[in-house]
């Protein structure tokens, strides 16, 4: 049995879909997977073992002149390569009008989510066949629910496997080693940003306590922050820029993992490294880290979550002393988990 994936974006959505894989190449052994996906991510669907194929789409960059790149050989490629194979079953996993094209564009009986609980109604009009499944559920279990009813098996809803073949993530560290804690600080939204000086506290309170601190990057903005939160503390290390195969290995090797909402967490959570994430404007409840050890730390502010990319609070100003210092907090929704209490739980963590 061959089915194609259609998951094209973003990080944390891919990585939600990998339990779905491993459900059902457990209920059908001999199935495999192809699967489409954003050209930045084509890593992610290979450390399965049950993908045989994936199919890189550049739609991000391609939007940008749908004309020229419709009249290129890269949009022609890709067609030929998605119509390469016939399909027993096309699931679209993500529920937008470019999956559902996508979806219909390939050979094979399309799946997805009915227009009542898809993402983009209009995403439907793409399926031969449509599954209701509530919004109340996590991302994860919505997908492992939809391709078990697609594929005809059960699973067990109380355990779960990513199914990351860590064996492909090549171990980058050195034996008797320092153990290391990464520090994921970079995520999209700025209100989704735990104040910088939180974080260069953060990690004066690791590195007293023995930790190495990691800190990835991967834009100009992000490292200016790594280099901020590292100034003065020789056992903070800002990394060399890293693929995505790059800083799983440093999240598969380290200790733990402190991470804002942000694709990089839901890494650590399928890697199973113990992790808290902080939440601000944002609510883990339906698609925060899914797993294991994974420690969820939320405001208590009245307005949270706002899931706004703006913050709109008119309350009084937070303020906090840092270095002796008056500095007001932005966004104030994460001034009720500061550098102390956030350590506090991250060594709870390993104290089971």
């Amino acid at each position: 049995m061959r089915v194609l994936i259609v998951k094209v974006s973003s990080l944390g959505d891919i990585i939600h879909t990998l339990p779905a894989v491993t459900d059902a190449k457990k209920a059908h052994p001999n199935i495999v997977f192809d699967w489409v996906v954003e050209e930045n991510f084509t890593e992610v669907p290979g450390w399965h073992p049950a993908v045989d194929r994936v199919i890189p789409v550049a739609i991000r960059r391609w939007r940008k002149s749908l004309m020229k790149t419709y009249l290129t050989y890269e949009f022609r490629a890709f067609k030929r390569a998605l119509q390469g194979a016939r399909y027993d079953l096309v699931i679209d996993a993500q529920g937008l009008i470019k999956s559902g094209i996508i979806s219909r564009m390939s050979r094979g009986l399309t799946i997805g989510l009915s227009n009542r609980t898809v993402r983009e109604p209009l995403a439907a009009l793409f399926y031969n066949k449509a599954y209701s499944i509530p919004w109340s559920e996590h991302a994860v279990d919505r997908l492992r629910q939809l391709f078990s009813r697609a594929l005809q098996y059960q699973y067990d809803p109380h355990s779960i496997s990513y199914g990351i073949d860590k064996n492909k993530l090549k171990t980058l560290a050195e034996e008797g080693s320092t153990k290391t804690v990464v520090f994921l600080h970079g995520t999209t939204w700025s209100t989704k940003h735990w104040p910088v000086y939180f974080w260069r506290e953060l990690a004066f309170l690791a590195t007293k306590s023995g930790f190495q601190v990691l800190l990835p990057w991967g834009n100009s903005a992000e490292k200016e922050r790594a280099e901020y939160i590292s100034d003065g503390n020789e056992m903070a290390k800002v990394l060399e820029r890293q693929s995505l195969s790059g800083v799983a290995q440093h999240i598969n090797d380290s200790k733990g993992v402190i991470a804002v909402d942000t694709g990089l967490g839901h890494l650590a959570a399928a890697l199973e490294k113990p992790t808290v994430s902080l939440y601000g404007p944002t609510d883990p409840a339906l698609s925060g880290t899914f797993g294991l050890n994974q420690i969820h730390l939320v405001s208590n502010f009245d307005c949270a979550p706002c899931v706004k990319k703006t913050c709109s609070y008119k309350g009084p100003e937070i303020k906090d002393f840092y270095n002796g210092n008056e500095i007001l907090v932005s966004p104030p929704c994460f001034s009720a988990n500061r550098p102390d209490y956030v350590w506090d739980r991250f060594r709870g963590l390993f104290q089971k």
